[in-house]
């Protein structure tokens, strides 16, 4: 299992270490695993040209030290210092090393020109080496102009992944000129202006060199976080470096893990500087291969269709009958014992006509599910409509004394009446962003723009399990780690898949898995069954087994974490 830590939690871990090992230790680390990355990346190490964005915290003095190991294997490094501080015994090391600096902050001359060091470490103001404080405070005001640098102007190449330029007057002074040229020249661009504290949207020159790194035909490499991605949350407020990779240090950060961050980080790796024993228990947690193959259940040599779990599934309506048919087919395609399908006439037949192994019960209009026969949990929602009928039906099953999970039409209605979801057995319901917002009454924009604040909320104010549906599936229980799901697939973006995951979810549900434990499960081999595309919901329903078997039989592919150059 992998595990993912907030900003706060970091630092905290940082300053215990710290207190153990002398002054500059945790640095010497995080630059010697960040040099060697960007190494790795560059290939030939010399005569390759590498740029250093430098901030004031002690990102800039990981990428100031790496710089200098870089530029004594022959490497031509630039570092552009952008902070009002800056880090004095890093930059000194990387001159003597043979590195160039231009100096991108007011009132230190012109580019080229030395760079003034800031206070030597101990005296006010300077940020002591190998600090675990990650400075935001240095940055210039919001709004003021990037020093010596413009925009590119309207036509200029377009950016990798979409941070783009804006039509502006290209800069004609020299200082403007040449960070561009250096920029456009380099094999590799190194983020070190921003780390785990840098919040809200970059301000300048932060913002602008963000966006020329990302128009830049070299790759980048971020320290520790993209900056313009918040280190806790994942959230991206303006423009963001948009990283081919991240080198991140001494654990996991969620804003690397989460969209939009994730989206930003590229590939990453972990360098290990010795945190292990001081860090928390974890904010959020990434299942692997072995650790759902480790909660998948399996038939043992007395299992019966019923010890390996009975599933009830109420779905599907007069308009939307395919939803209980793809629903059939993800319980029974995860291995579930049986299924009991209830609904009315017209979706039953067309289940009866795809899955003979299902048991069926046609409902009359206003019935409930009282004489479906005994299950060991229900499925709810999927096509089920939203009128007096759907209700009548919901209301049914959740009066049940089994575990329910709460899909599609079904949050509608119990969006409508809270009260529903207040039961004595579990309830998992698995939203997307848009139905999260009915739940909670929090608009759209604001559950995508921060996932992990909602679906935290969300679990803690409805007392349920929720999965939140989206490009990053998160799986939040009041009191637990938000766990992440890493086997998305864009692919997954087509009608009916949702439907094929609640079927998969409850019949882990049935079979006795948690609803924590079964959403995450069905999360993680929902996405890789959808990992092939193009695709229908249907392939995602038949891909289930052989899903199933990669992980129980070692061969899995589903949740290790990117390495960088794998």
């Amino acid at each position: 299992m992998r595990t993912a830590y907030t900003s706060d939690q970091i630092r905290a871990a940082e300053a215990a270490l710290m207190a153990t090992l002398p002054e500059g230790t945790l640095m010497e680390r995080a630059a010697t695993g960040l040099a060697v990355a960007c190494a790795r990346m560059l290939g030939g190490v010399y005569g390759s040209r590498v740029v250093l964005l430098v901030g004031g915290g002690d990102n800039g003095g990981d990428a100031l030290y790496a710089g200098a190991r870089l530029a004594a294997r022959g490497v031509r490094v630039d570092a552009l210092l952008a902070g009002t501080r800056v880090h004095a015994a890093g930059l000194e090391a990387l001159r003597r090393a043979g590195g160039r600096v231009t100096d991108l902050r007011p009132d230190h001359g012109p580019a080229g020109d030395p760079a003034p060091a800031s206070p030597a470490p101990g005296t006010s103001g300077d940020p002591a080496p190998g600090s675990p404080a990650r400075k935001t405070s240095e940055d210039p005001a919001p709004g003021s102009p990037a020093p010596g640098i413009s925009e590119d102007p309207a036509g200029a190449r377009a950016p990798r992944g979409g941070s783009g330029p804006t039509p502006g007057k290209r800069a004609e002074d020299p200082a403007g000129a040449r960070v561009r040229d250096l920029l456009d020249a380099a094999d590799l661009i190194v983020d070190g202006m921003l780390g785990i504290g840098g919040t809200g949207a970059l301000r300048e020159p932060y913002a602008t060199l963000a966006r020329l790194a990302n128009d830049a035909p070299g790759e980048v490499v971020a320290v520790d976080v993209p900056s313009g991605v918040d280190a806790s949350s994942g959230r991206v407020e303006g423009p963001a470096v948009r990283a081919d990779a991240t080198v991140t240090f001494g654990a996991w950060k969620n804003g690397l893990l989460v969209d939009p961050g994730s989206g930003h980080a590229g590939r990453t790796e972990l360098v290990d500087i010795g945190l292990g024993p001081h860090l928390p228990d974890p904010d959020t947690a990434v299942l692997t291969d072995p650790d759902v193959a480790a909660l998948l259940p399996r038939p043992g040599a007395s299992s019966d269709k019923y010890r390996r779990g009975v599933v009830g599934i109420a779905a599907g309506g007069e308009r939307y009958t395919g939803a209980a048919v793809l629903a059939v087919g993800g319980a029974l395609r995860a291995g579930v014992g049986m299924v009991r399908y209830a609904g009315v006439a017209e979706p039953v037949a067309q289940v009866r006509a795809r899955w003979p192994e299902a048991v069926i019960t046609t409902l009359a209009p206003g019935e409930g599910v009282g004489e479906v026969g005994r299950v060991q949990a229900w499925v709810l929602g999927p096509g089920l409509g939203t009128g007096d009928e759907a209700r009548a039906i919901a209301r049914s099953v959740l009066s049940s004394e089994v575990p329910v999970l709460v899909d599609a039409d079904a949050l509608t209605l119990v969006a409508q009446d809270r009260s529903l979801l207040r039961r004595g057995a579990p309830v998992l319901v698995t939203p997307h962003a848009g139905e999260l917002s009915r739940l909670i009454g929090v608009p759209r924009e604001r559950i995508e723009a921060r996932r992990l604040e909602n679906v935290r909320r969300a679990a803690a104010e409805l007392g349920v399990t929720v999965l939140l549906k989206g490009s990053t599936t998160l799986v939040a229980e009041d009191g637990r780690p938000v766990r992440i799901n890493p086997t998305g697939s864009p692919w997954l973006a087509t009608g009916g898949t949702g439907d094929v995951l609640a079927g998969l979810a409850g019949a882990l549900l049935a079979a006795g898995l948690s609803g924590y434990d079964a959403a995450s499960c069905a999360a993680y081999l929902h996405g890789i069954a959808g990992r092939r595309g193009p695709l229908t919901a249907w392939d995602v329903a038949e891909a289930l087994p052989e899903a199933a078997r990669s992980l129980v039989n070692g061969t899995g592919h589903g949740g290790s974490p990117a390495k960088l150059g794998g």
